[in-house]
């Protein structure tokens, strides 16, 4: 688990849920729970266009986290794409003894504890950020 992506998720529980959201000020959905606590990573984000609440392909969920150094694993991910509906996928932040997900019905970005009551369609592991190199001055 990614110590950092999960504390950064677990900061923002208790924000509003709001469709399309993206500021922690106004409410967040899903894709944007995953993009803020990415970007509290230190990382540039890209969320995706075009997608919505119900979904007949997970498409744009799949490219968004590959825009968003998120590396395809079958083994201890760091953010999940579930399964809640047929036409509804959902994604989540794993977190120690759970998982960190914006909750439309409870209206908030709220913690889910283990074990997951949805079926996983595919998960990620954050790829850790790589600093450039600065080269030692010659003096």
């Amino acid at each position: 688990m990614n110590r950092a992506l999960a504390d950064a998720a677990l900061d923002l529980v208790g924000v509003p849920f709001r469709l399309h959201g993206r500021d922690p000020a106004t409410g967040l959905d899903c894709v944007g729970l995953v993009a803020e606590a990415v970007r509290r990573t230190g990382r540039t984000v890209a969320p995706p266009r075009g997608y919505r609440m119900r979904m007949l392909t997970v498409a744009p969920l799949l490219r968004f986290a590959e825009a968003n150094g998120l590396e395809p694993t079958a083994a201890d991910p760091d953010v999940i794409l579930a399964q809640v509906h047929a036409l509804q996928p959902h994604l989540l932040v794993v977190a120690p003894g759970g998982m960190v997900h914006a909750h439309a019905g409870l209206g908030r970005v709220t913690f889910l504890p283990d074990p997951l009551p949805w079926p996983i369609i595919a998960g990620w592991r954050a790829i850790p950020t790589i600093l450039p190199t600065i080269p030692a001055t010659r003096t």
